[in-house]
């Protein structure tokens, strides 16, 4: 009888086991608790300090602040660079999510800020799934106080990309982390194991809260110059006594002398193109948005937002003193905007003291506007390289397919349209419906959206409406961003890595063709548009869904400049696009199909057709043993 009890829990135990992981594809699990902190990258003085005491003893505080009490925070607003801070498990920024190629990966997400969230997962190309994207077009927001658990594959992908909460400009005010791909231990990365693996995140910020900023927006106001720039979180280093106040924490690297480390930049702040530099160092390019790169090296390089390296650097110096990391704005009048750079410190564990001096300089190109462009345009696919890749229509051969459809998308400074400044997209400016367009596609509701978003520039006046582009399945789509803004852009597209075949100033046109990388464009998720420039991509539309292209450039996709590219296979199959998950969250037209949430409800969820295999095998158990 004990051996057969004994049998009995083994099978349970195995059968656990089998719910929660598989040989082929294992399963990883994060929890995410997304709330607020106050926090002050940008430095606090010292009254705000004394403030905070008060507060935290029970004070009330009315002279130049406002104290908004809530159950699960304290919102404080005050006349110095204090802010409230989006934290993920109570850090800034977020946790690092780290796997291996065709993991499942399962984040459960609790909001406990006091407005509705999404976690967008950018450059994740969610194969099959739109419903995991974390965008309006796509997913139902989260409610404040629940939480709502993803589920995904990272199929066929490596690379190094970040996530961030898509809605109500959050992003301006943290919630964002590294989320990297590593190669599976059969396929070979195409340079020596580094020593260490090091993440870097950077982006301009502001000290008004993301609130804030967002009313500005709304009212038709610009957000003006950024109050500085961020390393990891933390402020710069102080390198000039008065460009730089006492009393900020800044960001300390330390490594090994001789060793070589992979370190992965991401530029995840709101509109700001970077310049990225590590003094007396090279930057040896291996990997962009996960393609790995012909190895080159340069002396700095300008990521823009919401574009992801990786470089090697190797610890090659006498560590006569520290060194300093620099990122700094581009693109913009650079002495008016001094202050506006990040600069975080290089310690090798035998350096001789602390760095000083002039921080490195970054391009000396103010008269040279093509500079930045060519070292872009320098930026190559590693064809020979072992690994997960886009592989469009059987071929690596991108160059010799044929194209099947063509859009031409131009962007214009921000529009009036019906009284308010709005940002466009081929004169359309995007709203987003009550309803998410999947959703609304998957219960056949009519009037949700429209599929006529323009093959070229409309001619007419700006509109503001819900236009999505209407893709083939396994078609072949050649874009070709046009921006007519007067300052850079970066565009994103959800669901795919795109071919980045050409780039140039001025009006592209039919010959531009001729100047099109054929062979070894560089596949990536978000490339970078000169102001009075073009351009031009290529993506093979294989993953079925509704895929979000937009500017990566926070204030004008708050403002409308993005759409959607609705891909659906004429024969439904669970092979091209998974069910919906049995945890969807209903909104808009669907509102009464959502049953309130139990808060305390289990940490996370796992997929329906996994959970009906699990209970399926326990009768089974229990059959056997009778019971």
């Amino acid at each position: 009888m004990a051996s057969t009890r004994a049998l009995f829990l083994f099978l349970i135990n195995i059968s656990l086991l089998l719910a929660f992981s598989s040989a082929e594809d294992p399963f990883v699990f994060h929890n995410f608790e997304v709330s607020y902190i106050t926090a002050s990258p940008l430095g606090v003085p010292q009254q705000a300090q004394a403030l905070l005491a008060d507060l935290h003893h029970g004070t009330l505080i009315t002279s130049n602040v406002i104290v908004e009490l809530e159950k699960d925070y304290v919102n404080v607003t005050m006349r110095c660079s204090l802010v409230i801070v989006i934290a993920i498990n109570d850090k800034f920024p977020g946790p690092t999510i780290n796997v291996t190629t065709n993991n499942n990966v399962v984040v459960n997400v609790r909001n406990k800020l006091d407005e509705s969230l999404l976690i967008h997962w950018s450059g994740i190309q969610q194969r099959r799934s739109s419903w995991q994207d974390g965008v309006l077009g796509t997913n139902c927001p989260i409610p404040p106080k629940w939480n709502w658990t993803y589920q995904f594959q990272v199929k066929d992908q490596i690379g190094s990309f970040f996530y961030f909460p898509s809605l109500h400009f959050q992003r301006a005010a943290g919630g964002f982390g590294s989320f990297i791909i590593n190669n599976r231990p059969v396929i070979p990365i195409p340079f020596d194991t580094p020593y260490g693996d090091i993440v870097i995140l950077i982006g301009d910020w502001y000290t008004r809260n993301h609130s804030d900023l967002r009313k500005d927006l709304d009212a038709g106001k610009d957000l003006g110059m950024p109050d500085g720039v961020l390393i990891n979180g933390k402020g710069p280093f102080r390198y000039n006594d008065t460009l730089v106040p006492d009393g900020i924490e800044h960001e300390t690297l330390e490594v090994h002398p001789g060793k070589t480390y992979r370190l992965r930049v991401h530029n995840v702040g709101i509109s700001t193109s970077l310049n990225f530099r590590i003094q007396n160092h090279n930057l040896l390019l291996a990997e962009s948005e996960g393609s790995y790169t012909v190895q080159q090296n340069y002396t700095s390089l300008d990521i823009h937002v919401g574009q992801s390296y990786s470089f090697l650097v190797t610890m090659d110096q006498n560590a006569s003193t520290d060194y300093y990391i620099v990122a700094s704005a581009r693109f913009v009048n650079e002495s008016r905007w001094q202050r506006v750079t990040g600069v975080g410190i290089l310690h090798y564990t035998n350096s001789k003291g602390k760095a000083r001096g002039p921080l490195p300089p970054g391009p000396d190109d103010q008269f040279d506007k093509t500079y930045s462009m060519n070292q872009a345009r320098s930026i190559r696919w590693n064809v020979s390289a072992s690994g997960a890749r886009p592989n469009p229509q059987g071929s690596f051969r991108y160059g010799s397919i044929n194209v099947t459809e063509i859009y031409v998308l131009k962007n214009k400074p921000l529009e009036k349209i019906d009284g308010k400044r709005r940002a466009t997209l081929s004169g359309i400016s995007f709203v987003n419906p009550a309803t998410p367009i999947r959703l609304a596609d998957q219960y056949k509701l009519k009037g949700v959206y429209k599929l006529d978003f323009p093959t070229k520039p409309i001619t007419g006046p700006p509109r503001a409406e819900t236009s999505v582009i209407n893709g083939t399945y396994r078609g072949f789509m050649e874009i070709i961003l046009q921006n007519n803004d007067t300052k850079m852009h970066t565009y994103h597209l959800s669901g795919y890595a795109f071919f980045v075949v050409g780039m140039d100033y001025g009006d592209w046109s039919e010959n531009s063709r001729g100047t099109y990388n054929k062979w070894d464009g560089i596949a990536r998720t978000t490339t970078q548009v000169y102001p009075g420039a073009w351009t031009a991509i290529l993506v093979s539309l294989d993953n079925v869904g509704v895929w979000n292209l937009r500017t990566e450039n926070l204030d004008s996709w708050y403002l409308g400049q993005e759409t959607y590219i609705r891909v659906v296979n004429p024969e439904a199959t669970n092979k091209t696009e998974l069910p919906i998950p049995d945890n969807a969250l209903f909104c808009g037209a669907l509102n009464k199909l959502q049953k309130p949430q139990d808060v305390s409800s289990s940490a996370f969820s796992i997929n329906g057709n996994r959970m009906k295999l699990l209970f399926t095998w326990l009768m089974f158990v229990c059959a056997i043993f009778h019971i």
